[in-house]
């Protein structure tokens, strides 16, 4: 199966910002409702993927619709929770985080 350019594009951008560039696997659909994209990553970088309050999924949203418009296409992203993640416990109010350096 050949891949199309939004298929291509999506994976050449996720992995420039994943620290597990060989995990990235993109599944494309299309349907009446467009092309669906749906992207796996390695559990680590799941945050790296989606970033702080969706700001990195809304870009790659943003661009792989610029892509679309360009091939007369409705593309759809959905970004797959991989098997076994879990994150990391969220700290308390009040309680200090220690960062090392």
């Amino acid at each position: 199966m050949t891949n199309s350019a939004d298929q291509e594009f999506l994976v050449f951008l996720v992995k420039a910002i994943v620290d597990h560039p060989d995990d990235v696997m993109v599944e494309r659909k299309v349907d009446e409702m467009g092309v669906l994209l749906s992207l796996k990553v390695h559990p680590q970088d799941m945050g790296v993927v989606v970033g702080r309050q969706g700001a990195t999924a809304k870009a790659i949203r943003s661009l792989l619709r610029i892509v679309g418009i360009k091939n007369n296409a409705r593309i759809n992203l959905r970004i797959e929770e991989p098997e076994g993640s879990t994150r990391p416990p969220r700290p308390m109010m009040g309680e200090r985080q220690e960062f090392q350096n």
